[in-house]
């Protein structure tokens, strides 16, 4: 294992894992492909990990991936804020800034984004916009947007969100009329009940 760090190579990793491909990670680095691919096999070395699996036309990240990936997390965001401090725009960050998400996420998961938002710019406003519709960033109808599909607009700068879990509650009772579920698919004859997210 190579005792040497660099924090590009690691930060392409990160890339790599939240776009899904080597090609939407490049352009969002503002690298060439070939570049990138180095970097990533740089990294694979110096860890002695194999961290990505090809699939399709996209990389799926292995267990070592999956494990280094929360580690890599914390680090773009301690890099985010250095660069912040360094600027010295974390005090200095103001006006109002509108994040639209689905109502669930926006009960769920952006609290905990929002009271991250206040410790780095504690002079920001921030107006969350609780909304299962789509709402329009080009029509400024948001800052920022929570989704929970890519967005279509060539413009918008995207940014893949951890995976979330999800479960699934049956009685018994319903259990008991439907056929179990083994598969995916099985999931499509049975009934829901659920956020309108």
């Amino acid at each position: 294992m190579d005792n040497g760090f660099d924090w590009n190579r690691m930060r392409g990793f990160l890339a790599v894992a939240e776009t899904g491909s080597y090609s939407a990670a490049a352009r969002q680095l503002g690298l060439t492909q070939p570049t990138l691919g180095r970097q990533i096999a740089a990294l694979e070395d110096a860890l002695g990990l194999s961290l990505f699996l090809r699939e399709g036309r996209g990389q799926r990240l292995t267990e070592q991936g999956a494990s280094l990936l929360i580690h890599a997390r914390a680090m773009g965001e301690a890099a985010d804020r250095v660069a912040l401090a360094a600027s010295g725009q974390t005090q200095g960050l103001t006006g109002r800034v509108r994040i639209t998400a689905s109502d669930l996420m926006s009960a769920v998961r952006v609290p905990a984004v929002l009271r991250r938002i206040r410790d780095l710019a504690p002079q920001l406003e921030v107006e969350v916009v609780a909304a299962n519709d789509i709402r329009n960033l080009n029509r400024r109808e948001a800052d920022i947007a929570v989704r929970h599909q890519r967005p279509d607009q060539p413009n918008l700068i995207a940014r893949r969100l951890p995976d979330g879990e999800a479960r699934l509650f049956a009685s018994p009772d319903y259990l008991a009329r439907y056929p179990a579920i083994t598969t995916a698919d099985d999931l499509k004859s049975h009934d829901f009940i659920s956020y309108g997210c």
